[in-house]
């Protein structure tokens, strides 16, 4: 089935991080929704419709981003590879990496194994069951800035790797806010006076955590696919001022053990 292509001059398309005839990996930017819902009544542009008609094809999404959260986004192109894939995440076999901003000098390596409650919105957060949620989290670097901040006469900052072992909502998130290490611009779960320090001060009034890294085990070549992916420029432009210059990832797809055989193609 085709699908017309309607593109705004504005609208820029995908970034595409890896393609086969059965699967594809896209960089979507923050604030950019994955899908319709309607918790977003008057949005215009998703990323499934932009990937949908960027390729002229149906795409089927896998997983899901926050929308502030920018990062890789996987797509399969048959639905017998969307349930693949999907299997995959529900059984928590999927490998993922993150990078997150957050206030203060985070841990220099930790698990945290703290429940969560589902948050919907359907009913109240109280009523819904713990789930379990795993979170590893290592200190990549850190920096001190001579600005009085809250109450405190210097603001301190770290660079946090993140890998979720499981994939509740928000996890990433509400895991670090709860140690004590919010994350830079997270309107709900962070620290207001931080977010408009960046926002006013550095200009930067995202979300400041992407996902750079997946790895799953492809189920037609039988091998471990794993992606990673560029920062934004407004992330990127951070970690220059920061002198974190030497954690920015780079685009990249590569086999981890060679397929079996691959028709693969590959955009960076």
């Amino acid at each position: 089935m085709a699908f017309s292509v309607e593109r705004s001059m504005s609208d820029e398309p995908l970034r595409v991080l890896y393609q086969d005839k059965e699967l594809v990996a896209v960089y979507k930017p923050s604030g950019l929704l994955v899908h319709r819902t309607a918790l977003a009544k008057g949005e215009t542009r998703f990323t499934l419709q932009i990937l949908r008609d960027q390729l002229g094809q149906r795409v089927y999404p896998v997983h899901r981003l926050d929308r502030p959260t920018s990062g890789i986004l996987l797509f399969a192109l048959t639905s017998e590879m969307a349930s693949a894939l999907a299997a995959q995440f529900s059984a928590q076999q999927v490998q993922k990496r993150y990078l997150a901003v957050v206030r203060g000098i985070g841990p220099e390596q930790e698990c945290l194994d703290w429940p969560l409650r589902e948050e919907d919105g359907r009913r109240p957060k109280a009523e819904m069951p713990e789930q379990p949620a795993r979170t590893e989290i290592r200190r990549l670097d850190s920096v001190e800035l001579p600005i009085a901040i809250d109450r405190y006469p210097q603001a301190r900052y770290s660079l946090m790797e993140t890998n979720p072992l499981t994939g509740r909502r928000h996890q990433i998130r509400r895991h670090l806010s709860r140690r004590g290490y919010p994350i830079i611009g997270d309107a709900k779960h962070g620290k207001g006076v931080h977010n408009r320090f960046f926002r006013e001060r550095l200009d930067c009034s995202r979300l400041l955590l992407a996902a750079v890294g997946l790895s799953i085990q492809h189920p037609t070549y039988q091998a471990t696919l794993a992606l990673s992916a560029a920062l934004d420029t407004d992330m990127s432009q951070l970690f220059d001022r920061f002198g974190w210059s030497g954690h920015l990832p780079e685009n990249g797809a590569r086999w981890q053990d060679a397929p079996l055989s691959s028709s693969s193609s590959t955009s960076l």
